[in-house]
């Protein structure tokens, strides 16, 4: 395959696949694979919706490469005929790994000979979970570049408060006790404790996901998020969108990086493009920004930050990344 011939995918999926909805609140797997895989222009991309059985045969020598939207049987065909005899490469992407077996996505992986996962999650999360014969690249995907154009000016924002969204756990001991006897891998004080910590600061306003924003999550968080100069994001065992989304929308990022989450893949620095927490410093950090919030270096790294964010981590850099997997499969 030259360098200007165009690499031909096939995205097989089930039409019924909920994050591929058009109307669907969050928007995020729409957009990468309806909207950025079309904007690249050295893919050609065919859509194949299929919800029980796929004939593999029916696109030989049609496509160099087949895509899947996840290895599990919600967003994937229930079965893909004859793909244990075809000799085109597959790669699918992956997602939170801890019910990798549970939901049988390593055997998915097996049966539908996927030869690469990709995801937006570090290594060492995943082969915690998957064993190391299942290729995986790391692929940070989910922020739609449109959406983050015009942000206003850090000067205008709020100032006093700093913003946290998204799940949370619980603090009253009676909960937390019994969510880690009944689902101690699904509670909010296990996925995101810090974050359910700085909730609870006077200093520090809360929006859920359903509370501020309307029906489109994505285009209205960037919208609300930037009202506010510093914003925090948090999760206890990998990050998640909202990082990369907070630093777009033009926030001093208040980022849980640690040896646990290992968000350092990322690419953030500290007091650079980002402010780094943990359980033990947040509060002083904290401090040090609500005590002196118009020192202009806040805003220089909230704008630095921003900056790294749109040259590297939107869905463009994303799907470039993901050519790169299929022109090596290939």
């Amino acid at each position: 395959m030259t360098s200007t011939t165009k690499t031909k995918v096939a995205l097989i999926y089930k039409k019924s696949y909920n994050y591929f909805q058009p109307n669907h609140f969050d928007q995020t797997s729409y957009d990468f694979f309806f909207k950025a895989l079309k904007r690249n222009i050295q893919l050609e991309i065919s859509y194949y919706p299929c919800e029980k059985k796929f004939d593999v045969s029916k696109i030989k020598g049609k496509c160099d490469v087949i895509l899947l939207p996840n290895n599990s049987t919600d967003g994937s065909p229930d079965v893909l005929i004859g793909i244990k005899n075809s000799n085109i490469p597959v790669i699918s992407r992956t997602g939170d790994p801890h019910d990798a077996e549970r939901y049988n996505q390593i055997e998915f992986c097996e049966k539908n000979k996927v030869d690469y996962l990709f995801s937006s999650l570090p290594d060492s999360l995943i082969y915690k979970y998957y064993p190391k014969n299942i290729k995986q690249k790391i692929i940070i995907f989910g922020l739609e570049p449109e959406l983050y154009q015009n942000v206003p000016p850090f000067k205008t924002r709020i100032k006093d408060r700093i913003l946290i969204t998204g799940k949370m756990g619980r603090t009253d001991l009676k909960n937390r006790a019994a969510n880690y006897i009944l689902n101690p891998r699904r509670s909010g004080w296990y996925l995101y404790k810090l974050r359910t910590l700085c909730k609870e600061l006077d200093y520090v306003e809360y929006s859920g996901i359903n509370e501020k924003l309307s029906d489109n999550k994505n285009q209205d968080y960037p919208a609300y998020t930037s009202k506010y100069r510093a914003i925090i994001a948090a999760t206890t065992f990998y990050p998640t969108l909202k990082y990369w989304e907070n630093a777009a929308a033009g926030c001093l990022t208040f980022m849980e990086i640690t040896e646990k989450n290992n968000g350092y893949f990322l690419g953030y620095n500290d007091n650079e493009t980002a402010i780094f927490i943990n359980e033990k410093n947040y509060k002083e950090k904290f401090q040090q920004y609500l005590s002196d919030p118009d020192n202009p270096k806040w805003e220089q790294i909230a704008n630095a930050g921003r900056e790294y964010t749109m040259n590297n981590l939107t869905n463009d850099h994303a799907v470039s990344s993901l050519v790169e997997l299929m022109k090596e499969v290939t």
